[in-house]
């Protein structure tokens, strides 16, 4: 995998006036599409769902989330042992998750009512390039 994801660090400033929440290094040119996610609850694990091509961006706009990463070796039939890697987004960080092409990925709210923002370099219709896998795939 040539690039690897990235977390790009939010941070807030408070004031007299309250709270101002930031994330001065996240650079949104090329975004086409956004949505956001809401899981049912706290037990469920959406996932594995990736992308060969698309590049996304996750930010927690509510709650929290526990996103996890896996680098596809092969799209069509990939290693079930493949390193996986883990991320905690909490909206009070305005932390954001670079997913870059290549990787699927599994989204848990950690909290009750957590809503994920994603971005995407891509519009819905513009290439085919959604991958699906059983949420037990991955397990060994």
């Amino acid at each position: 995998m040539d690039i690897l994801p990235q977390l790009i660090k939010g941070n807030s400033h408070t004031d007299d006036r309250g709270t101002l929440q930031f994330n001065n290094d996240f650079n949104a040119l090329g975004i086409k599409r956004m949505y956001t996610i809401q899981n049912r609850d706290t037990t469920f694990i959406r996932g594995w769902q990736g992308h060969k091509i698309e590049q996304r961006w996750f930010l927690a706009v509510q709650g929290s989330f526990k996103i996890t990463l896996i680098a596809i070796d092969d799209w069509l039939a990939p290693s079930v042992n493949l390193l996986k890697s883990h991320f905690l987004l909490d909206s009070k960080t305005m932390d954001i998750l670079n997913v870059p092409p290549g990787y699927v990925s599994s989204i848990q709210s950690v909290e009750v009512d957590s809503k994920l923002l994603l971005l995407s370099d891509y519009t819905l219709a513009e290439i085919e390039d959604e991958y699906r896998f059983n949420i037990n795939y991955f397990t060994p």
